[in-house]
């Protein structure tokens, strides 16, 4: 998503907002060797004394909070997950965030705002 969409304004930020105390396998450094891995192609933060992820009212990982900028604010136009289908991406039926994105791009009205996010809860 990030590669598709960052040079159309909407980049892609993850935040690892994890307790490395409460859980050492999510801490910072390990999710930086996954992100190598992985190839992520994104800046992947890290909330500090978990913040940041209250204020968006964050409960999983991923939990996805698509962001408009609408002049000087940032307004919060789809919240959840990023499909239906985290485990198989050939069984995805619905594409939650790329929908929406391609309904920003296109100036339509986001048809779905907010779907249940699916992943493992912050520790």
């Amino acid at each position: 998503i990030d590669k598709k969409y960052k040079n159309l304004g909407y980049p892609v930020i993850a935040i690892n907002p994890n307790n490395p105390k409460e859980h050492p396998t999510d801490s910072f450094d390990l999710m930086k060797v996954r992100a190598k891995e992985k190839g992520f192609t994104f800046p992947y933060l890290f909330d500090a004394g978990q913040k940041i992820y209250p204020q968006y009212g964050a409960t999983k990982t991923p939990h996805v909070f698509l962001l408009q900028k609408e002049g000087d604010e940032n307004i919060v136009k789809y919240i959840g997950a990023i499909d239906d289908n985290y485990q198989d991406a050939k069984a995805v039926k619905n594409k939650y965030l790329e929908n929406a994105l391609q309904s920003l791009i296109s100036g339509k009205p986001i048809d779905v705002t907010k779907s249940v996010a699916i992943g493992c809860r912050i520790k």
